[in-house]
Formats: structure tokens, C-alpha cells, sequence
């Protein structure tokens, strides 16, 4: 059968005469000025870019990762894992316990994340409005900037049926009468491969990689690849200029290039844990001590099922079905968690999952039969569940310390056994938690009484993270945040913050969509404060 050919805008563009410069291929330091520098190219940046060059301002992009493309995209976890990720998908927590996935590419994690959308929960809102002094943390102000986004991104209702993953999460929960939903997809034209989370081959994901930042570089933008963002140099309380290195060609160790970037204006936009480790390394202003803290994760929580049936859970759209049932609780009593679906394959399962030799063998040979269920910890709104801190190492190079309190152990019990009992109730076989003590239960009742015994800690429940916020929250008192509700860095005239590290708390769900409509309101402000024109007008 002949495939239709897949036009690549990036080659496209560059055949075009977008200026794009690989600092990896600098044979000299280089000085480069603009209107605006925003650091970073996901979420944040992504948005940001596209809304100050539509305004008429001059910007400048720096992306520490390489500008990839659908045609290196091969759905290989090898490949993609090395030259995609941070830490070549293996960035952890201090203590080793909490493993991180953040992007590292053109379009930061947008490029590679599962593309469920959601907005920001209304009692997360509602909290931000109340404990942090934000009074347009309200689903009314936000709705036109969601609205914008998700008519921008192609954010919908995905419009086929769940893979089997995902409809065993849908069957289960209906049989114990919990509520499910369905989740919206930033795509366009899906082939329904299911291997998002290595950069989409078709295009088809409306990631900053083929929307947002395409549309800034037809704007006249210029983007830098392979460069990291050191340090700013401060003039008082303005930014004067930012140092980047460049990088070598697999972006791991510098050349000895340097690139000195000046602007009118600064967006930090590097991620939750790059954009705190920045400022620190600068040595910001940061009178009350709070810049890198309050890290959250939603700490991430899984249970494995075998089923009689063949689940292929790497086969199809990766997550369309979730349940907030358990996030009704009061957002400061036991923490509430979210329950999805997420894709498998074979290496993040192989090094996710418990045990060794014959045992892990034989899960891996059951891969076919295999369901992965996960839940999302909603930290941040209980004095047990504080979040982390952004610290440096010796190099300069950013670590997360997050203690994993009881608080969130007992969540995490409690998810162990809501997943065990809907993958049972949905005709599993047998159960495994993502824990180091634990085995295949055949039943719900062994599960329940092995699961209520097995000690829960550091290195015995498995635990990850794709959702990585705070650190820079923002706050309309100074006293809980270093940054101000429009998204200025306290003590610095000319540096914005656009990223997830604005985040007082977690949300209690996947965070893109948030990012793209806050940012959205937030550089269409600063847009029209550089003399740029009408927000909205620049935006569309």
C-alpha cells in the first residue's frame, strides 16, 4: 500500500530562509540583540514567541536541545529517549527516588508528551484566588484565553473509541460506579500510531514544534538551538544581557562558544526546574527565600494488569480516558489523585517496573496482555505535601530535592489499591503494583490484604513524574511568591516568567493546556507594554 507523503514544515521553513542558528556549529563567540530573548521553546515559550513576533517585536529563541523533525521522529525509544529528554529521560530527584520526564527539543516537552488537554480544575482556581491573592484565577477569566489556545492547538474531543489500555480503565471504574470522562487531544489529522511520547512522525501533534514556534520564525524570529542559558548578567534591577554556551552536536558538553544575548526584555520560559536553576545560578533578587521551592510533580503512581485478552497498550491514542472521582475530597484533607492510562513500551516499562531475571522476563513476555493504569498525586494543598526545592550542583547544573512525606505515602497506598480493584473489576487476571515487594495477585482480596501490608517509601514504591511545576510561583502577595500575577520576577524591571514554574500549587491535572492559556493572557499583556499591537489582534 503506498503511505501518503508527510510534508516536514521544519524543512520546509529552513529551505525558506528562517534564521535558525546551531550554536553546536559556532566556530565564534556571537552577540545577538532583539526586542525580547525568551528562553526556552515548549510550552511557555512557545506561546510566547509566536504572540510577541505576531505583535511586530523582535525575538529571540533559545533552545538548549536540537531542532528535530518528523523524519527523525522513528518511534524508536532508543533514539528518541537520548536526543529528546532531559537527561536522556532519566533526570531523578536528589534522592533517586522520583523519576522525571521533561523534554528537551524544540517544543520542550510539548513535543513529546501524550497531548492530553485539560483546563485548570475550577477548585484549583479557586484556591489560587483565595491563598495566593490572584483574582483572575477564576474559570471566567480564563475561559477566552482556553478558548484561544484550544481553537489555536486544534484542542478537541478525540473522536474515536478508547484503545483497549484505555477502555479497561472506562469498563473497570463504570462496573464500581466511578465516574470516567474523556480527555481532549491537542491533533490534527491522528494517525492513531500511539508513540507520542517520541515526537509525532506525522505532524499530526500540535505541538510548539509545528505551530507556535514555525509561526514566530515566519514572523522574522530567530531561534538558537544547542545553546544553554548560564546566567544573566544584572545592572541593577534590570537584566543587561544573558550568556548562553554553546553545546556540542549531542548537546551534552559545552564548546567553548559563547553567546551573549541582549534585549529590552527577558521571558524565562525553561520549565519548572530549569527556570528556577537559572535565576538561582544568576543570583536573582530573592529576599524571602522563595525561588525554587514549592517544586511539585504530582507524584506518579503505578499498578501493571494482565488480562486474557491481547491489550497491545502501546497501540493507539495514548490517554482518552480519565477519572477524577478521587480528587472530590476537600483539596486540603487526604490528597485526592487523578487515574489514567498511559502508553507501554518497552523500555520505559522494562526499567519502570520492579524485579530482575525470570520474573521481569516473564512480565516482558506477557507485554501483549499487559495494562498500565497510573495516579497522579495532587500535591500542594496540604501542609504534607509541600513540594520541593530547585537546588544547584556544584557545577551549576539543577537537582530537585522532594521528600516524599507520609502524607503522600498514604495517598499512594490508597491509589495501590483503587487501580488493583478497577483492573479486576475489569477482568484482569492478575495485578502487579510498581513496587519492589510486590508480586502477581490473582485476586481482588489477595491484592487488598498484600497492598494494605506492603511498606510504603523511598525506593520500594515506584514512583515518576511528567508534570513538573512551581518554583517561580507567582502571587499577588509578595510575601508567597516571586513572582507578580502578570508574570514579572519581583526586583527585576525587564524578566518575565512564562512557564508551569508559575504554579502556586499543582493543578490535580496534566498541565499543557493551563500553560498555553495563562501564558497566552500573559504575553499578550507584555506584548502591548513593549508597544507591540492589540493582544488579541496578535494573537489570531
Amino acid at each position: 500500500m503506498n503511505m501518503p507523503i508527510i510534508a516536514d514544515p521544519i524543512q520546509a521553513g529552513i529551505a525558506g530562509g528562517w534564521k535558525i542558528i546551531d550554536a553546536a556549529a559556532l566556530a565564534q563567540d556571537r552577540m545577538l540583540e532583539a526586542d525580547v530573548v525568551v528562553v526556552g521553546s515548549g510550552a511557555g515559550g512557545g506561546v510566547t514567541a509566536e504572540i510577541l513576533a505576531r505583535a511586530g517585536l523582535s525575538v529571540i529563541v533559545v533552545e538548549e536541545g536540537a531542532l528535530r523533525s518528523s523524519r527523525d521522529f522513528t518511534m524508536r525509544e532508543a533514539e528518541a529517549y537520548p536526543s529528546l529528554y532531559q537527561e536522556s529521560a532519566a533526570r531523578k530527584t536528589r534522592d533517586k527516588g522520583i523519576n522525571i520526564l521533561q523534554g528537551r527539543t524544540v517544543g520542550g516537552s510539548t513535543t513529546v508528551n501524550w497531548t492530553s488537554s485539560f483546563r485548570t480544575p475550577p477548585a484549583t482556581l479557586d484556591w489560587w484566588r483565595r491563598h495566593y491573592a490572584l483574582p483572575d484565577a477564576t474559570p471566567q477569566a480564563m475561559a477566552p484565553w482556553f478558548a484561544m489556545m484550544e481553537a489555536r492547538l486544534n484542542i478537541a474531543d478525540w473522536p474515536g473509541a478508547p484503545n483497549e489500555n484505555n477502555d479497561i480503565l472506562r469498563r473497570g471504574a463504570d462496573k464500581l460506579g466511578i465516574s470516567t470522562g474523556l480527555i481532549r487531544r491537542n491533533v490534527k489529522g491522528c494517525w492513531n500510531l500511539g508513540y507520542c511520547g517520541m515526537g509525532c512522525p506525522t505532524n499530526a501533534k500540535q505541538s510548539m514544534l509545528v505551530t507556535t514556534i514555525p509561526a514566530a520564525l515566519e514572523e522574522g524570529a530567530t531561534l538558537v538551538t544547542r545553546a544553554r542559558a548560564v546566567r544573566f548578567v544584572f545592572r541593577g534591577e534590570r537584566a543587561d544581557e544573558l550568556l548562553c554556551q554553546a553545546l556540542d552536536a549531542p548537546g551534552v558538553l559545552p564548546t567553548g562558544r559563547v553567546l551573549r544575548l541582549r534585549a529590552r526584555h527577558y521571558v524565562v520560559a525553561g520549565g519548572a526546574i530549569n527556570s528556577p536553576a537559572l535565576l538561582l545560578r544568576s543570583k536573582a533578587p530573592d529576599p524571602g527565600g522563595q525561588l525554587g521551592r514549592r517544586t511539585f510533580l504530582h507524584p506518579t503512581i503505578i499498578s501493571a494488569a494482565f488480562f486474557p485478552q491481547r491489550v497491545e497498550a502501546w497501540a493507539g491514542a495514548p490517554q482518552t480516558v480519565y477519572s477524577d472521582h478521587f480528587l472530590a475530597g476537600p483539596m486540603d484533607g487526604p490528597v485526592g489523585y487523578k487515574l489514567e492510562a498511559p502508553p507501554l513500551h518497552p523500555l520505559l516499562l522494562a526499567t519502570t517496573m520492579s524485579g530482575f531475571g525470570e520474573t521481569h522476563a516473564a512480565m516482558m513476555r506477557d507485554f501483549p496482555h499487559l495494562q498500565g493504569m497510573l495516579a497522579l498525586l495532587r500535591d500542594g494543598f496540604h501542609e504534607g505535601a509541600p513540594g520541593g526545592t530547585v537546588r544547584l550542583r556544584g557545577d551549576g547544573s539543577p537537582e530537585l530535592d522532594y521528600p516524599i512525606t507520609s502524607y503522600l505515602w498514604d495517598g499512594a497506598r490508597r491509589a495501590l489499591l483503587t487501580m488493583a480493584e478497577i483492573q479486576f473489576a475489569a477482568g484482569a487476571r492478575s495485578v502487579q503494583p510498581a513496587h519492589e515487594m510486590a508480586r502477581r495477585y490473582t485476586s481482588w482480596p489477595e491484592a487488598k490484604a498484600a497492598i494494605a501490608a506492603l511498606p510504603q517509601g523511598l525506593q520500594l514504591t515506584r514512583v515518576a513524574s511528567a508534570h513538573v511545576m512551581g518554583g517561580c510561583a507567582m502571587s499577588g502577595d509578595e510575601r508567597l511568591g516571586v513572582t507578580t500575577p502578570d508574570g514579572r520576577y519581583r526586583g527585576l524591571a525587564n524578566l518575565s516568567v512564562h512557564d508551569g514554574s508559575l504554579f502556586p500549587t499543582s493543578l490535580g491535572a496534566n498541565p499543557q493546556l493551563t500553560i498555553y492559556g495563562l501564558v497566552a493572557r500573559l504575553a499578550s499583556s507584555l506584548a502591548t507594554s513593549l508597544g507591540g499591537r492589540p493582544a488579541l489582534e496578535a494573537a489570531r
